[in-house]
């Protein structure tokens, strides 16, 4: 694998003059903005300089992030033998670093979190990609490979689609236990081969060994390569336990697809417990394996693991979807994948097409459209902090720029490398939708979203040129967003806001050292109602631009958006959960016939008013807001040596581990 490092040349840089006058630039921070910046991005320079003491302010980070993006063009071109023109780059990533500054555009939580960082120069580039699929149907021939590849990706930060169709296609077979001792290597690829030696016992029959975790560190300890923190080896020990558990009673039956899922759901479930919790999973179905679509009925196995995944099925046009809506109605799940949609069409204005027929899934928060073993990387717009077309084109330009790049660098899948030679998918997204249609109109919104889509065509065709690589089968998409749309206020993807005032409840660890900066600037927090050792901080928010929300918006004008997004914008796919109240419940049956030729994905929500404790939105009302208000001192700066702790793929309200 050709790793950034192995490329020797001069690293890109950003002058002192140049970034100087940031250093006390006011942030256009959203009311969460600069607290959800410090919890989750900001990393600490220790890891840039030896002995430096603290962690990153956001002119640190867009410094890191811009200089990153760069540095690999740079390499790139000087890898192949092109043309590097230092000052064309040098205005070029200057507007860019302006303009993430300002959040007019922000990478992935995966680009804030490593771009940029000694992980993907020295050990691998797949950190920088959001999501993945992979598909179980050469189970029978690939083994517990598959099942290691998701380890690895999850275990990396890379959310994972995957589906069931390796059920059926091998008995599973008794391992040969041996008395050989295989000492688990501390590190991520040791993890990650320890469960493929172990899933090859019972696919293949092989050769499984004792396993010894001494060599593993303890509880606490420093990840000094990726971040974090150890959880010591029990989640590890625990995975092996429930892998033996589920599989040894099966030994000689066909494996089934509820036992491809279980499988994924406990490599899952060992993930977050050993602190990379940055994850995310989908299971893809059929329409018709009623005993997959019901398997978190069972209430034991969903909260031991079955949480570990959103469970979706392939939907087919035409389809009699009468026991799916009425499990919608329920609990939100199954989501709906219509495949065919997915490989027959780009945005659904352009018409049949046959250049993306290989796509085998989609990534856990189906905005991405994927082939087995395919990676995507996602890019956020904000339309709605932008006063005309003509700057949200610039913005547009950095952020496709972004992501074009990170298509430049390996994996150390080789597989994954092919396929992304080949394809260079992108999604360029947006987020504050509803925010643009309250400012500009929605008729003004939608003409943008066209014109910027033959725009990103035109670019591509230049930057694709240059860099004397394909043209990207894909380009544009919408996705959920989450805590990337936090920093500057923007409402999530093309999800509508919890009313005009609400209490955003935001988790910290209880011996965070952000919690005594916050408790001092006059925050209300208490102990978690229902997680040990963590506190949960109130923050007070006025939404800007608001029209209506949540509880005021009908399900059908959510599809109608989601639909008109997907012929306008989306060459991918819209990702939407859309919220429907009990006097709707019935007509979702209706609703998919209606959009199934419209849409590729969807999935519903039942919209509850605030009932449970400590929610994460809260609906308040202007003198509750201003009352709180009044006792908050905004915060300007947080000293503190405790490390972000990284970005969840996806933080939408089902898409996530």
């Amino acid at each position: 694998m050709l790793k950034l490092s192995d490329v020797n040349i001069r690293k890109f840089k950003l002058s002192e003059q140049f970034i100087s006058p940031y250093k006390e630039a006011t942030v256009p921070w959203g009311p969460v903005g600069y607290v959800t910046f410090k919890r989750t991005y900001a990393r600490r320079l220790s890891e840039f300089e030896e002995g430096a003491v603290g962690t990153e302010e956001w002119w640190q980070t867009c410094r890191r992030v811009i200089e990153g993006i760069f540095d690999i063009q740079k390499r790139h071109a000087f890898w192949i033998g092109i043309e590097w023109n230092d000052a064309k780059a040098q205005k070029t990533s200057k507007e860019a670093y302006d303009r993430l500054f300002n959040l007019k555009w922000t990478p992935p939580g995966r680009g804030l979190w490593m771009m940029g960082t000694k992980f993907i120069y020295e050990r691998t580039g797949a950190g920088l990609f959001n999501c993945a699929f992979r598909s179980t149907r050469d189970i029978a021939t690939k083994g517990g490979y598959l099942f290691a590849w998701m380890m690895d990706a999850l275990m990396v930060g890379i959310g994972v689609g995957f589906d069931t169709l390796g059920a059926k296609t091998f008995s599973v077979k008794k391992p040969q236990w041996e008395d050989d001792t295989l000492i688990i290597p501390d590190s991520r690829e040791g993890w990650v081969d320890s469960v493929h030696v172990l899933l090859d016992g019972f696919i293949h029959g092989k050769k499984v060994p004792n396993f010894d975790y001494s060599a593993i560190r303890g509880k606490g300890e420093p990840i000094h390569g990726f971040g974090g923190t150890s959880s010591g080896a029990s989640p590890l020990i625990e995975l092996h336990i429930n892998l033996k558990e589920l599989l040894e009673p099966k030994i000689g039956e066909l494996i089934e697809s509820v036992d491809l899922v279980d499988i994924e759901n406990l490599i899952g479930r060992c993930v977050v417990a050993g602190n990379v919790r940055r994850s995310a999973a989908l299971a893809i179905g059929q329409f018709d394996d009623k005993e997959y679509l019901s398997m978190k009925n069972d209430k034991e196995k969903l909260y031991h693991h079955r949480w570990g995944s959103n469970n979706s099925f392939e939907a087919k046009v035409g389809m009699d979807y009468t026991w799916h809506a009425e499990q919608s109605q329920i609990n939100g799940e199954p989501g709906y994948i219509w495949l065919e949609n997915a490989r027959n069409y780009g945005r659904m204005k352009d018409g049949k097409k046959t250049d993306d027929l290989k796509v085998m899934g989609f990534n856990p928060c189906v905005e991405q459209q994927l082939e087995d073993a395919e990676l995507c990387c996602l890019v956020e717009t904000f339309p709605a902090k932008h006063d005309t077309y003509e700057d949200y084109l610039r913005t547009l330009e950095i952020a496709y720029m972004y992501g074009k790049t990170v298509t430049l660098v390996n994996t150390h899948w080789p597989e994954t490398n092919a396929i992304m030679l080949k394809n260079r998918r992108i999604g360029l997204s947006q987020s504050g939708v509803v925010q643009a249609f309250n400012k500009f109109g929605r008729r003004q919104m939608l003409q943008w979203c066209d014109k910027a889509y033959k725009h990103v065509g035109e670019l591509d065709k230049e930057y694709s040129d240059w860099l004397c690589v394909p043209r990207s089968v894909r380009m544009t998409s919408i996705k959920p967003s989450g805590t990337v749309s936090l920093l500057n206020g923007s409402t999530p993807g093309i999800h509508y806001p919890e009313d005009e005032y609400y209490i955003r409840r935001i988790r910290f660890s209880s011996i965070s050292d952000l919690l005594p900066a916050l408790k001092e600037a006059g925050y209300k927090m208490e102990k978690d109602s229902y997680s040990p050792n963590t506190t949960c901080v109130e923050f007070p928010v006025h939404e800007p631009l608001f029209v209506k929300g949540k509880r005021d918006i009908s399900m059908w004008e959510q599809l109608e958006i989601a639909a008109q997004y997907q012929y306008y914008w989306a060459d991918n796919s819209v990702s939407i959960t859309v919220t429907f109240h009990p006097d709707e419940a019935e007509q979702i049956k209706d609703a998919l016939e209606m959009y199934e030729a419209r849409l590729k994905a969807v999935s519903f929500l039942r919209y509850q008013e605030t009932g449970y404790e400590q929610a994460p939105y809260e609906p308040i009302e202007k003198e509750e807001y201003e009352e709180m208000m009044a006792k908050i001192t905004p915060i300007q700066k947080i000293e503190t040596n405790e490390g972000g702790i990284g970005s969840k793929f996806c933080t939408n309200d089902t898409c996530e581990i």
